[in-house]
């Protein structure tokens, strides 16, 4: 008898088969839907077409809450850190189901079903966490990130189903925990980040904010340069990227360069422009005919430009 309750227990600890599968499958989707917006972000691929439009797509993606890391010509989006743990999510759900594991298979599937347990509920917490953001403070539509949350809610969801759990009371216990962690974490990312935040000075709905850094004599003088070229500035008032690129030039240098206003709802907005020029990266200059997306470095756009003023920027 103590035989056969060794062996139901260490059954239940390997729990079922198929929300494995499911979460493979699950993952698998996720993986396509975060490396999409990772490599469109990066300029690797198009447009991605987005129901519900767009407009709302790039609101969100591009805002300020789009992206963990910009500088230095280097961009990390936040895409990027949810295709990491979607990747992870693939891995330990099939881990455990690959031949010639017999031997550790069971302490290999009850370790993977607590990672599981615990990177899912950490994507979903903060999954709602975004949704909450694109709903209060983006005030747009994504749909590509109203379906990683949806899959993230599910995996979860059968990570409690198919985990076997011997003590629901540990697993409950640990989960709001890890909530409460990822919660107070991400409330507290969300904030670090908020543009709307006090000292960063937006002008009000469908305005930029305001550029307050220092323009230097070369920094000026190529501003200059790039207006007199008919250089053009593709940017989004909603843009935290566009931002950086005019601090760089600062107060007065920004002031020359010929901005393109492409969001819908900005203000002196020339969307049909935009959309003729087929821009669909925010920020996008167009230098001599061509167009180049993404944050520059002010030497990069001087070599764009042909500038041959001093460059001590």
């Amino acid at each position: 008898m103590g035989s056969s309750r060794l062996t139901s227990r260490r059954r239940q600890d390997q729990g079922l088969k198929w929300p494995r599968i499911a979460m493979a499958v699950l993952a698998t989707v996720g993986l396509i839907d975060t490396g999409s917006i990772t490599l469109h972000r990066w300029g690797w691929i198009g447009s991605l077409s987005c129901p519900g439009g767009n407009e709302g797509c790039d609101k969100v993606l591009n805002s300020a809450w789009g992206t963990l890391f910009q500088g230095d010509g280097v961009s990390i989006p936040l895409s990027l850190l949810g295709f990491l743990a979607y990747f992870v999510i693939l891995v330990m759900a099939v881990l455990p189901l690959l031949p010639g594991l017999s031997e550790n298979r069971a302490d290999l599937s009850r370790r993977t079903w607590w990672g599981l347990f615990a990177i899912s509920c950490g994507m979903a917490v903060f999954s709602l966490i975004l949704i909450g953001l694109m709903v209060f403070k983006i005030d747009a539509f994504c749909f590509f990130c109203v379906l990683s949350a949806a899959l993230s809610i599910c995996l979860l969801v059968l990570s409690l189903i198919g985990g076997g759990w011997d003590d629901p009371g540990k697993v409950v216990f640990r989960g709001v925990l890890l909530a409460l962690a990822v919660l107070l974490g991400g409330l507290i990312w969300s904030s670090v980040v908020d543009p709307s935040r006090p000292g960063v000075g937006v002008g009000g709905a469908g305005v930029p904010p305001v550029v307050k850094t220092t323009s230097t004599p070369s920094a000026l003088a190529l501003a200059e340069h790039l207006k007199e070229t008919g250089a053009v500035f593709y940017s989004a008032y909603w843009c935290p990227h566009c931002h950086e690129q005019k601090e760089m030039f600062g107060e007065e240098g920004a002031a020359q360069l010929q901005v393109v206003e492409c969001a819908l709802d900005g203000q002196n907005s020339q969307r049909d422009l935009c959309e003729r020029k087929g821009i669909d990266a925010f920020p996008t200059w167009e230098i001599n005919g061509e167009l180049e997306s993404g944050v520059k470095p002010l030497n990069k756009l001087a070599d764009l430009s042909g500038y041959q003023g001093a460059r001590q920027f």
